[in-house]
């Protein structure tokens, strides 16, 4: 993306993901396609969510444990290699995906199916890229091997 394109937008990836939900929201409103989702998808749907808000809260204790800043492009002041990012560089990104994958299945239509495909790329390339050179800056030698054993997502 280009950066006229986003100056003066708050580039944070709540802001992304509140986003993606409300297109998912505007396409199942007024593009539905099909209604072909039921209770099971409903239910998987909310179980999604809720898994996303405690993956989150579990992923940001360690972030306030190592008093390093949670937000993106500022520089880490340590390498978190505990809880969740022992399964997962980028668990926060990953709540958020299956939050947006839960809600999706919640709505129970066919139409923003894709979404969360798109928000998958849009973290990968806007936050993600970044944060995995900036550790390798601050870290070196200790966050490649890091970054080569423990999977960008699952």
């Amino acid at each position: 993306m280009n950066a006229g394109f986003l100056k003066g937008f708050p580039d944070l990836p709540p802001i992304w993901f509140a986003g993606f939900c409300g297109a998912a929201w505007l396409l199942a409103r007024e593009l539905p396609l099909t209604t072909a989702f039921g209770p099971l998808w409903w239910g998987l749907g909310v179980l999604l969510a809720v898994a996303g808000v405690a993956l989150i809260g579990w992923s940001a204790w360690w972030f306030w444990m190592h008093r390093t800043p949670i937000e993106p492009h500022h520089d880490p002041r340590a390498l978190i290699t505990e809880g969740p990012y022992r399964f997962s560089r980028n668990p926060i990104y990953l709540a958020m995906l299956a939050m947006l994958t839960g809600y999706v299945f919640w709505l129970g239509v066919l139409s923003p199916v894709l979404l969360p495909v798109l928000f998958h790329q849009v973290l990968t390339r806007r936050f993600i890229e970044d944060e995995e050179a900036r550790l390798v800056a601050a870290f070196g030698l200790e966050a490649r091997r890091y970054l080569q054993v423990t999977r960008r997502w699952l």
